[in-house]
């Protein structure tokens, strides 16, 4: 027979409501009743039900995340680190792919506001006022969105990128193409900004093409544009663009990095993978899920008074693999 929050109360001599106390609200059980207490369901090995717990705290136990692309692996990984901690925390986590359509978006994070405790939006291409609202509706962490009043973790893609032109720059590239992610991508934005400040500083010359399809179809079909305009080295909004670029590039016969550089952004696994290893913008994708989760829960434990930081920042690092290198003169087809 299992065993039963009745049995922990009967062998450590107090009350039901005091065992559900000393584990779901600990600060309201004196600290020897306490560690009596869990010293009982440790050894008695006790589950609490879940379902009865989350009538005592009001809470499910629940999380949930909605990214916008499980095709791209970049947002696995932040999946794996919001899972492995809210795994830590004795929580369990439902998962949605919203297929990059605003619309199903919203839709998902109102459905799942009325299952879960909080929910992860990763890159969300809501409008500011329609995230607000959807905040208002359960506690809401965004991963890669800032949003003034909703705790978010960022990624720094702006000194990524900005690196990602300097690295060029130093080899003596001095006319790059930039193939654009998404219009209303936060992301894209903010690695623009870095890549364009870059560009001043290091006096490059900078087309912006686009916007693409953050895939592997949408960098094929940026380079011709690119090689048109005669530059020495492509920059791709993600790695999976630039996995795309390499593809093209191979089916015109234009080495790289010999006639051509190319980079990517993430570090998804494919980079390092591919026939030439990508360089790449790395991504701490898993550890901005983790970070996710703890500012949500400590959201969900500080209802009654002030919660910690509303923002985690995370750092960002240039990977230098085989797919840059000096330029040899404008790449044509």
């Amino acid at each position: 027979m299992p065993v039963t929050i009745r049995d922990v109360a009967r062998q450590a001599r107090v009350s039901v409501s005091t065992v559900s106390r000393a584990i779901s609200a600990p600060d309201l059980v004196r600290a020897d009743t306490r560690e009596r207490v869990l010293e009982v369901v440790r050894g008695l090995g006790y589950q609490p039900n879940p379902a009865a717990r989350s009538l005592i705290t009001g809470r499910t136990g629940n999380l949930g995340i909605v990214v916008p692309d499980l095709g791209n692996p970049f947002f696995p990984a932040v999946l794996l680190g919001v899972q492995a901690r809210a795994r830590e925390a004795g929580g369990s986590v439902f998962f949605c792919d919203s297929g990059q359509d605003p619309v199903l978006e919203e839709e998902l994070i109102r459905t799942m506001a009325r299952q879960v405790d909080g929910v992860v939006v990763c890159a969300s291409a809501l409008d500011d006022e329609t995230l607000a609202e959807l905040a208002t509706l359960t506690t809401v962490v965004l991963v890669n969105r800032a949003l003034p009043g909703v705790p978010s973790v960022l990624m720094d893609s702006a000194s990524g990128m900005a690196a990602v032109v300097e690295h060029l720059a130093a080899l003596g590239h001095r006319h790059c193409a930039y193939l654009n992610g998404p219009v209303r991508a936060w992301s894209n934005q903010f690695r623009r900004t870095g890549l364009r400040e870059a560009a001043r500083r290091t006096d490059v010359s900078l087309h912006e093409l686009g916007p693409f399809d953050p895939t592997f179809a949408g960098g094929a079909q940026g380079v011709d544009a690119a090689l048109a305009a005669g530059v020495t080295a492509i920059i791709a909004y993600n790695d999976l663009m630039a996995l795309g670029v390499l593809s093209r590039l191979a089916e015109l016969a234009v080495s790289v990095p010999e006639r051509i550089s190319v980079t990517g952004f993430d570090d998804i696994l494919y980079a390092a993978m591919c026939g030439r290893p990508l360089t790449t913008v790395a991504m701490p994708a898993e550890a901005a899920g983790r970070a996710a989760v703890e500012l949500l829960l400590d959201r969900l434990d500080h209802t009654d008074g002030a919660p910690g930081p509303a923002l985690r920042e995370l750092p960002t690092s240039l990977v230098i693999r085989a797919t840059t290198a000096p330029p040899a003169g404008p790449a044509h087809r």
